[in-house]
């Protein structure tokens, strides 16, 4: 029986997956991964690393963060904690979605994650205070393949919910786009 709704957005190979959560009087019960079900979508491979982020202040923004090949991973985003505004934007190269973004409101309550491909930058902004959020990730982190955008980037246009509260100094200092990126190969 499959534990999981998942769903395409405009941008091809970035899934919504939507958990469902059986309940009673004594809460619930929700598959959070199951390897067999997500196969399909390409999350394929073992998980490498899991990360845990709490994030206290709300209009916070992280990233937009990404590996680069050989380095690329795939990763399943989820909220455990609190509500977020969680944005990936398409670096593939040739892509016709190339630097195009799809963002989704993942919360606690609405037991969504969204599963991110390869070649996808990611970041996200907070809606709540305490939000807290886990990453699962096919690849572990290399940190000399790390690539980043500038979530403030007027050529990306993301359309934020909430003026930045706080972002950290790394994050704030991540390069625009160049005019000669042409995206990340496969």
């Amino acid at each position: 029986m499959a534990r999981f709704g998942i769903d395409g957005t405009p941008l091809a190979g970035l899934l919504r997956v939507q958990r469902q959560k059986l309940e009673d009087s004594r809460g619930f019960f929700s598959r959070f991964f199951c390897a067999e079900e997500l196969a399909a979508t390409g999350f394929d491979k073992p998980i490498a690393q899991i990360n845990h982020t709490l994030t206290r202040r709300r209009g916070s923004v992280r990233g937009l963060h990404f590996q680069h090949p050989p380095h690329a991973e795939d990763k399943l985003v989820s909220c455990l904690q609190g509500e977020i505004f969680d944005v990936a934007i398409d670096l593939r190269q040739g892509s016709p979605t190339f630097l195009h973004w799809h963002g989704e409101v993942l919360s606690a309550e609405n037991a969504r994650s969204l599963l991110i491909p390869k070649g996808f930058a990611h970041g996200f902004q907070t809606l709540s205070d305490d939000a807290e959020l886990l990453y699962l990730h096919s690849v572990p982190y290399v940190a000399a393949a790390e690539g980043a955008l500038n979530a403030r980037d007027p050529a990306l246009a993301i359309e934020w919910p909430l003026a930045f509260a706080d972002i950290s100094e790394r994050d704030a200092l991540h390069p625009f786009v160049s005019p000669d990126f042409t995206g990340l190969a496969a």
